[in-house]
């Protein structure tokens, strides 16, 4: 039974966002923003954000040069150029909201290993720089090839290295606990566990109904404005929705005694990444391996993806060193059909932002300001 207090003043707010990851958050802050006075609660569906939001890299990307020629393949150079803009945008915005000492960024900037089979890529650096030159103001990329040996990388593999002079890291930890903190302060509700399953029209808004394990009866919140921010998970509540979900394997080293490797690196058309971090070399990725296993909304590990991070990691990155695995896990991340996230209303009362594209941290910050035009238009 519910009673009358909770009736009254507890079951009732002006805006429902539901994910409290990166895009979610940032929703959230900017209605806060927007709306001083109104109330904005956050629902998240497990007691620490479920998607990529706080299971990523880290790694603060806006494309590599073989993954920008590859998009080209797919789309149009003004779509190519519009979306490295929004990345570059998103990550401007969240360092001003959050402050770079307290997400520990680092404008490192980041690197690319060139295969064999890759080698074509170096001829294309100059045209890159100039076709993304309105948004960059200077060069992206510079080859780093005089690099490979001090870093240590095995020469079979890596025959030319490129430079990406505009990317960086940060810490993905620190990063949710200062949002999650910011939300917080600037009064924003969060509550965890609240699984949402569906919601229902209301009387001028919406209504959404939760279980609740120490209720017999489910809990009906109502809000004027709903907020759908769960990325790979949004077809639940928008069935037929531009997404699919695609999990991204990830391990890290324990500490590795005179590691030559600083930075972050990408190779294979930003398929692998991989990082230092404290010491160790955390890497992910290989999701094409396996396009059908992958996706996939289950926070599991893949035993193939995971053998070949490995192997990859002892012959490749490396070759001669002696390392043991620490930790291995998984995150679930949204595609569209395109590489473009998809924003806008998706009905009465209701709003949606999801398929960041594997770019949720750039993109983020970003996405949330434009969903939050949605509303004004």
């Amino acid at each position: 039974m519910i009673s009358y207090w909770e009736q009254a003043s507890l079951l009732s707010y002006d805006h429902i966002v539901v994910g409290a990851g990166i895009v979610g958050l940032n929703t959230a802050i900017g209605l806060r923003k927007r709306f001083p006075n109104e109330r904005v609660l956050v629902l998240e569906r497990s007691l620490l954000p479920f998607g990529a939001s706080s299971r990523n890299a880290g790694f603060a990307c806006m494309g590599s040069v073989t993954e920008l020629l590859d998009d080209l393949q797919h789309s149009s150079e003004s779509e190519v150029v519009q979306l490295f803009a929004r990345r570059k945008k998103g990550l401007e915005q969240l360092r001003q909201l959050l402050g770079d000492e307290a997400i520990g960024y680092q404008q490192s900037g980041s690197y690319e290993l060139i295969s064999t089979t890759e080698v074509a890529a170096m001829d294309q650096i100059q045209y890159l720089n100039q076709l993304l030159q309105p948004v960059t103001e200077g060069k992206a990329f510079v080859d780093a090839s005089e690099k490979i040996a001090g870093f240590g990388f095995n020469p079979d593999y890596t025959r030319a290295l490129i430079e990406n002079l505009l990317e960086g890291s940060l810490h993905t930890g620190k990063m949710m606990r200062r949002l999650t903190d910011f939300a917080i302060l600037s009064g924003v509700e969060i509550k965890t566990g609240a699984i949402v399953e569906r919601f229902e029209p209301g009387a001028g808004g919406v209504d959404i109904p939760l279980k609740d394990a120490s209720r017999k009866e489910s809990i009906r919140l109502h809000c004027r404005n709903l907020f759908i921010c769960t990325n790979a998970f949004t077809d639940v509540l928008l069935p037929g929705a531009d997404v699919q979900p695609g999990r991204g394997q990830v391990l890290i080293t324990d500490p590795i005694p005179g590691l030559r490797i600083k930075g972050i690196f990408h190779f294979d058309r930003g398929y692998y990444y991989f990082r230092e971090l404290e010491g160790r070399i955390l890497f992910g990725g290989g999701r094409q391996l396996d396009f059908e296993g992958e996706t996939t909304t289950d926070i599991d590990l893949n035993a193939q993806i995971q053998f070949d991070l490995e192997r990859k990691l002892k012959d490749l990155i490396l070759p001669g060193v002696t390392c043991t695995i620490s930790r291995r896990w998984s995150g679930i991340m949204g595609f569209a059909r395109t590489k473009s996230p998809v924003i806008g209303k998706f009905g009465p009362h209701t709003y949606a932002a999801f398929s960041m594209g594997g770019m949720g941290v750039a993109l983020g910050s970003c996405v949330a300001s434009e969903l939050l035009e949605a509303i004004e238009e």
